[in-house]
């Protein structure tokens, strides 16, 4: 389980996450989407929580600064308790699914989409939650099959299953589960899970500590990842 992230106790300043591949493919925190499928996975804290921000980021989308105290109160949680504090603890779990980033000891930034479950997400739905799921990712993947370059598609679908964390594996299965043809499947796979280990490669001349793993720590934020970082 990752560190609890350390967060101020008065005041954060909420930023958005600018996420090209999200940004297009993801969910609003405020849709039916979210509210039906993410809700059970986030909790219904950080889904209130993501709501509220999103709010925030429509009303100043250069970033706001958020009362923690308000906040918390607003949404039915306490923030006495130190770093164990239930509201702290909602936006460590934010950051451990990879809603929000620490950009800074006052700075977060929060995702203004939330990108589709993967299908680990998806087993763990019950049962008639996962049904109507498959139903309507079989349904929108069969129409996007039909309306846009499958190739093109399909390596922007795998760069982003890979970036959330899913293996080579589990990212071909679900692109089959989206009905892409199984050769390109593998194939798009293949070539995300290249693209995203050349990423997190340390630039020439740099080295990384004995025992670490993922960017270096002196790679400017413009070469990572772009869902680097979260958790």
């Amino acid at each position: 389980m990752p560190t609890q992230p350390a967060f101020p106790t008065s005041q954060l300043r909420i930023e958005a996450w600018d996420d090209p591949i999200i940004d297009r493919l993801g969910h609003d925190p405020r849709s039916t989407y979210v509210e039906t499928y993410w809700l059970g996975i986030l909790g219904p804290s950080a889904c209130w929580l993501l709501r509220r921000m999103a709010d925030g980021l429509d009303a100043d989308p250069d970033g706001f600064d958020m009362d923690l105290s308000d906040t918390a109160a607003a949404i039915g949680l306490r923030l006495n308790g130190g770093r164990h504090a239930p509201f702290l603890r909602t936006l460590g779990r934010l950051c451990q699914f990879r809603m929000a980033r620490q950009c800074g000891p006052e700075v977060l930034e929060v995702r203004r989409k939330l990108p589709p479950l993967t299908l680990a997400q998806v087993d763990r739905l019950p049962a008639e939650l996962r049904d109507r799921h498959r139903a309507r990712v079989a349904e929108q993947g069969q129409r996007t099959i039909t309306s846009d370059d499958p190739t093109r598609r399909i390596r922007r679908l795998a760069l982003t299953l890979v970036q959330l964390g899913e293996d080579r594996d589990a990212t071909a299965r679900q692109l089959r589960e989206w009905r892409f043809d199984t050769g390109l499947c593998d194939t798009a796979a293949g070539w995300a899970w290249n693209i995203r280990h050349r990423l997190a490669a340390p630039p020439p001349g740099t080295s990384r500590p004995p025992g670490t793993s993922g960017p270096p720590a002196n790679r400017n934020p413009e070469e990572r990842p772009a869902l680097d970082g979260a958790a």
